[in-house]
Parts: C-alpha cells; sequence; structure tokens
C-alpha cells in the first residue's frame, strides 16, 4: 500500500520537536494529525492544497502548509498537492477561473488580457508582471479563482474519502476470500 511508503518518508513528532529551524512554532507543529496518514486527514490535505493552489503567485506552499497548521490536516500532503498548478496546467486553471467568474457575475464576453512573457522579463520584474496581468483580469478573476479554488477542494477531498473507502472496502474482500479459502483447505 502507498501509505506504508509515504510513512517511511514522513518525519516522526520526535524529529520535528528536536529540529532547530522548526523550534520558533512552539507546538503548532505536534498535532498527530499534521503528520498521520489517516483518511479524514489526507482528504483534508488534498482539499487544503487543491484550495491553496489557486492562489495567484509563489506563496502556494506556503498559504497550504499554515492552512493546514490552522484546520489540523495533513501538511506534507497540503503541500505538495499545490503543485498541480505548474507551468503547463497555470494558464488553462486561470483562463477557466476567469471565464466562470465571467458567467457567474454575468458580464458579457471580453477579451482575456494579453498574455506575458516571464522569460522576456528579469526575475526582478516577475512578481510585478504577475500582479498586473491577474489585476487587468479584475472581478470575473478574482470570482472565478475563488469558486474555482472551492470546487477543487471539495472535489479532491471526496474523491480521497470515496477512493480511501473503495480501497479499505477491497483490502476488507480480499483478505475475508483468503480466509475462507484457508478453511476450505
Amino acid at each position: 500500500m502507498p501509505r506504508k511508503l509515504f510513512r517511511k518518508y514522513l518525519p516522526s513528532n520526535e524529529s520535528i520537536r528536536d529540529n532547530r529551524w522548526l523550534r520558533f512554532l512552539g507546538t503548532a507543529l505536534h498535532h498527530h494529525n499534521l503528520w498521520h496518514l489517516n483518511r479524514k486527514s489526507v482528504a483534508g490535505g488534498v482539499a487544503v492544497g487543491m484550495f491553496a493552489g489557486m492562489i495567484p503567485g509563489p506563496v502556494q506552499m506556503v498559504s497550504a502548509a499554515i492552512i493546514a497548521v490552522i484546520l489540523r490536516v495533513n501538511l506534507p500532503v497540503a503541500a505538495i498537492t499545490t503543485f498541480y498548478t505548474n507551468p503547463f496546467t497555470i494558464v488553462p486553471l486561470y483562463f477557466s477561473a476567469y471565464k466562470l467568474g465571467q458567467m457567474v457575475i454575468g458580464t458579457g464576453p471580453t477579451r482575456p488580457p494579453r498574455q506575458i512573457d516571464l522569460w522576456a522579463l528579469p526575475v526582478s520584474d516577475w512578481i510585478p508582471a504577475v500582479i498586473g496581468w491577474v489585476s487587468s483580469m479584475g472581478k470575473p478573476f478574482i470570482v472565478g479563482a475563488s469558486l474555482l479554488a472551492i470546487l477543487l477542494a471539495v472535489a479532491g477531498y471526496v474523491l480521497v474519502i470515496v477512493t480511501w473507502r473503495i480501497h479499505v472496502w477491497w483490502s476488507w474482500r480480499k483478505r475475508q476470500r483468503n480466509r475462507l479459502a484457508d478453511v476450505k483447505r
């Protein structure tokens, strides 16, 4: 099961408690749900990661970590899940958010803002360029991104819960068949 594989790489509570770089956070990172792989904690981590992934800019992982600590869901899962937004998926997601916002607000079809070429700019100008690009999309983008973030979070949560339950049911049935086969021998 992947759970055993992931458990091997997750830090223990002792290693987090003893880490000198994390001491300033006090007991905030000591809650068991932040590091354990159980159904609700992982589903919550996926939901937080899907929600935080729609935040524009380079603060997605930090936002996911902060929200995961506040809601006490799996922190590594929340941070890793934000990677669904990447250079290949961000434009279609933001365009979908923009169109969803237009549909909800009821504004007519308008031309989306021009694309930005970050590679042509110095790195120091990337954040202002992205902020300018996002703000040029205005209210439809903000409304659409918020709605899409909530929809993705709910879909991620439900998908994990259902998949986890199917896996548990399947494993239980498999053990039951094995027991019956052993009894018949």
